[in-house]
């Protein structure tokens, strides 16, 4: 029943010459410049952990420790990190460096964040 209901639907949508809209993706916005020149601004998910480093280092996240979290939103980033622990998404072994609400120098997933974030430079120079 439930079928022939949707045909006939589809049927007289299409004799009346209407279109059912279907969702589209898009690309979301990248990250942009900061007014001081050394970071980004990225829209994020408020609320998101931001983890520390490894070690002594502050050059490698560490997604075992949570070092504080970001409310803000938008929020700025130093740079990005390649080639880290899995996170997912397009980028899925990106991390990028910032300072959480609480002060602490840490590290954000790139599934955290809602821009694109290739426009973000590179930690380490190339």
């Amino acid at each position: 029943m439930r079928l022939r209901w949707l045909v006939a639907t589809a049927g007289l949508a299409a004799a009346i010459g209407t279109t059912v809209a279907s969702p589209s993706a898009s690309a979301a916005a990248g990250c942009w410049p900061h007014a001081d020149g050394n970071r980004y601004w990225c829209e994020n998910v408020s609320g998101a952990p931001v983890y520390g480093s490894i070690g002594n280092s502050r050059l490698y996240p560490n997604p075992d420790h949570v070092v504080g979290a970001m409310y803000s939103n938008p929020s700025w980033f130093y740079c990005k990190v390649d080639g880290q622990a899995y996170v997912g998404g397009p980028h899925p072994t990106r991390w990028l460096r910032t300072v959480a609400d609480n002060g602490q120098y840490g590290w954000m997933k790139d599934t955290a964040i809602y821009s694109e974030t290739d426009p973000v430079r590179g930690c380490y120079p190339s």
